[in-house]
């Protein structure tokens, strides 16, 4: 599993440029599913299997994207300007480097500081892509960048940008590889653009109206020295969420993912994440309304360019979610 992580997270795929990537998945899943499609929004949707009695229609889904940056200005000594694309923060950059989709690679650079003890502003950094005029520089407004870090094994510890959520797509592609003659019919959809406001999974949601709905995303952990106080850690399992930012996890989700972890004894961990939200929120919000709930894999430094997680949780939320969806499902 670890070479599929590999290819997943170092693949270029902000924000509504999620084509590398999809590309990617479609490849690893084209052989073993019913149907497959791509739809307005980009999303990747793909079908297993069909409602048998006592059967229901499933949406499993996990976002492609990754955050970035995005070029606002070009200066006339070719220094790149930028904002940015879903929750960057200024002090995760200086130093760093990044790649355009277009393939250039550049580093980011700061204005001076007057004091050592503050961070730079977004105001106050660039991209310095070795262009010393707006003329050769080889990025235009408009064009798009993610952080340019590899994927580092640590054993237990991987580490690498977009662990957000390519790690769900990891998690994803292997719990349909787990699929073993199913009641129910699942969709697998690997959602666009949800680091900017959960905009894929809300029309796939919307067109697959499922009877169940979990995504499979990342949450923070407090387990780093005064980190956090929150109780969730590597290596302790998936977490299962009850509540985020946005959502208020559906209770008989979350008894049902602790009654399948127990039986099949497998680790797991409650989640309570004070901020942030996932594509459950908008599975959870399509149409009337549908049960939904977020199987987690805890994540040290979120949203920054080298974010970590622990093999032994990726897994295990394979094992729990394929004995999940390899069931029978009655909400009580």
């Amino acid at each position: 599993m670890k070479e599929l992580i590999r290819k997943f997270v170092e693949a270029v795929g902000p924000s509504g440029f999620e084509g590398s990537i999809r590309e990617l998945i479609r490849a690893e899943i084209l052989n073993q599913v019913d149907e497959i499609r791509v739809d307005a929004m980009g999303n990747l949707i793909a079908r297993k299997g069909q409602k048998s009695p006592g059967g229901i229609r499933i949406m499993l889904a996990a976002h492609m994207d990754e955050i970035g940056i995005l070029a606002t200005h070009v200066e006339e000594n070719g220094f790149v300007r930028f904002t940015t694309v879903g929750g960057v923060r200024p002090h995760t950059l200086y130093g760093g480097r990044v790649v355009f989709v277009n393939g250039t690679r550049g580093v980011i650079g700061g204005e001076r500081l007057e004091s050592q003890d503050r961070v730079h502003t977004f105001e106050q950094l660039f991209v310095d892509v070795g262009a010393s005029s707006r003329d050769d520089c080889p990025v235009r407004v408009g064009d798009f960048a993610v952080f340019d870090r590899p994927f580092t094994d640590l054993g237990d510890r991987m580490t690498s940008k977009a662990m957000d959520d390519r790690i769900g797509a990891v998690v994803l592609v292997e719990t349909l590889r787990a699929l073993d003659k199913s009641p129910n019919e699942i969709y697998f959809v690997f959602s666009t653009q949800e680091e900017v406001g959960l905009r894929g999974a809300t029309t796939a949601a919307y067109a697959i109206d499922p009877d169940l709905g979990i995504s499979i995303d990342v949450t923070g952990t407090g387990d780093t020295p005064k980190g956090s106080k929150m109780e969730v850690s590597l290596g302790k399992g998936p977490a299962i969420k009850v509540r985020d930012g946005g959502m208020i996890s559906d209770p008989r989700v979350v008894q049902l993912m602790v009654r399948v972890a127990e039986a099949a004894s497998l680790p797991y961990q409650l989640e309570v994440l004070e901020g942030g939200t996932t594509d459950a929120r908008a599975m959870q919000l399509t149409r009337a309304g549908v049960p939904a709930g977020c199987v987690s894999i805890p994540c040290r430094y979120i949203h920054t360019p080298s974010e970590m997680v622990d093999y032994n949780d990726v897994q295990n939320a394979v094992k729990l979610l394929a004995a999940i969806v390899n069931q029978t499902i009655h909400l009580e």
